[in-house]
């Protein structure tokens, strides 16, 4: 390894931004991936991880340095240039490891052994680390060498299956379900739940997060209401699947749409209150019998397609109607509870979605921008230790950028 100066104590962070945090003191390091292992990183920095993302060295542009990035989800770290396969990166990197509490990676399965960074040879080092692990598949099963995206990690777990309008093909939910809340999320809540341990004085862990596992788990309930003979295989023919009428979303005059969501009895009479709705003639009385459900439907379409979504919201929204409109990525940060609440926030001149959940004590708050790669690079390697001169040598070897 490259000398270090021993007038630089390792141990010593650089805190930037608000301090605190329920995760402040906890270290992180971050082998740069893309969509859940990012998020899990972003929601570590948020509570107050210092997180250290180690980008690729051909990633690196430093004409771009010191001006924003647009992508928020790489808020909050610091971030270095490394070339993984370069002399002396493996080094570097189970440097960063030995003083840190958590590494996250997101490659396919056996990609970190093959560096030299696998569980085993950081735990060489740090046998309290917790090796925190993102993939779609998991890290064993027939599957899991093999490449895929949310969509296809969704496809086997039935969820895709039960996500559409009745009569036709499935719909892909975005990537909320697979990436984000079967996978980042998971991530996060594994390694924290790691950590606990370790500091209760357990040894250091993997934590093996796969979408699969993930997005499964978030159908519990689901899986819940099958089993009690409330929930059909058909796609749209259930309570909360575009199904029932009074759990839908509905155009209105202006095109826009609003979303009804009265589920319980006391909700839907206020929800027909207020709008006037006389059910069709001849209809059953019984509103969560499917039967109805087609008619019930069409007189509620054409009652919502006589006012704008908006006039729709100043009548509805505020009660226990369970009604709200429907707003696109530009009106949202606008919404009066959202705006009231601070659900959005602007950090660096970029409009962007808050730390959450909060915290009456240790709040979360977003401390750094998004870095571009290999930004912090010297500063990094300086709080290793390593002199100036040695800092150079390794721009020059292009370990680093």
């Amino acid at each position: 390894m490259p000398e270090r100066d021993p007038s630089v104590d390792p141990s010593e962070g650089r805190p930037d931004g608000p301090a605190g945090g329920p995760l402040h003191g906890v270290r992180v390091v971050e082998l740069a991936g893309i969509g859940p292992g990012p998020f899990a990183a972003m929601m570590l920095a948020d509570m107050g991880a210092d997180v250290v993302r180690v980008d690729r060295a051909a990633d690196v542009h430093p004409e771009r340095f010191g001006t924003p990035h647009p992508d928020v989800l790489n808020r909050g770290r610091r971030s270095i240039g490394l070339d993984l396969k370069a002399d002396g990166a493996r080094e570097l990197v189970l440097d960063l490891v030995r003083g840190s509490d958590v590494l996250l990676e997101g490659f396919r399965p056996g990609v970190t052994e093959r560096l030299g960074l696998g569980p085993a040879d950081c735990h060489g080092v740090n046998p309290r680390l917790v090796y925190g692990r993102m993939t779609g598949w998991g890290q064993d099963g027939p599957n899991a060498g093999y490449a895929g995206h949310d969509l296809t990690y969704l496809a086997p777990t039935g969820i895709l299956h039960a996500i559409g309008r009745a009569g036709e093909r499935p719909v892909p939910p975005l990537n909320l379900i697979g990436d984000f809340g079967g996978g980042g999320m998971m991530l996060a809540f594994g390694v924290v739940c790691a950590l606990l341990d370790v500091r209760a004085g357990g040894a250091g862990q993997v934590v093996d997060a796969a979408i699969v596992d993930g997005a499964t788990l978030l159908s519990t309930a689901l899986h819940g209401l099958r089993g009690l003979g409330m929930w059909r295989n058909e796609r749209g023919a259930n309570l909360l699947d575009g199904g029932a009428p009074f759990y839908d979303t509905y155009e209105c005059a202006d095109g826009r749409f609003v979303a009804v969501g009265a589920l319980e009895p006391r909700f839907y009479a206020e929800l027909v209150a207020r709008t006037g709705f006389r059910p069709p003639s001849g209809t059953r009385q019984d509103r969560f019998d499917p039967a109805s459900w087609a008619v019930d439907r069409a007189a509620w379409a054409e009652l919502f397609r006589s006012r704008t979504r908006d006039e729709w919201a100043a009548l509805l929204e505020h009660g226990d109607a369970c009604a709200a409109p429907v707003l696109d990525w530009d009106e949202a940060p606008d919404h009066p509870h959202l705006a009231a609440r601070g659900v959005f926030v602007t950090h660096a001149g970029a409009v962007q979605p808050a730390p959450a959940p909060r915290f009456s004590r240790t709040p979360g708050a977003i401390r750094r921008p998004p870095p571009h790669p290999g930004e912090h690079t010297d500063e990094i390697l300086t709080d290793l230790g390593l002199h100036p001169t040695a800092i150079a040598h390794l721009r020059e070897a292009r370990t680093v950028a």
